[in-house]
């Protein structure tokens, strides 16, 4: 499994953790899950835990989808 197919899967798994199951897709977009800063603060630091690297709370939050979100993540690995 490619580095950014692995993220996407993580932070659908995690979504489903913060708030709740879901039908979520590499295009959910976060405003639409109305999610406050605190489910961000979550998302990153068990995205950091799993991906052992650290991730800037206020980049990611400018991330619109799960797919932005997952090839930023891609991006800070491969550095």
């Amino acid at each position: 499994m490619e580095l950014r197919d692995e993220a996407i899967e993580k932070i659908k798994e995690r979504l489903s953790v913060i708030i709740g199951e879901g039908d979520y897709s590499e295009d959910t977009s976060f405003e639409a899950l109305n999610i406050k800063s605190v489910n961000y603060s979550q998302l990153t630091t068990a995205l950091e835990d799993e991906f052992d690297v650290e991730i800037p709370f206020m980049d990611f939050k400018r991330k619109a989808t799960v797919k932005e979100a997952a090839e930023y993540i891609v991006q800070l690995v491969e550095g």
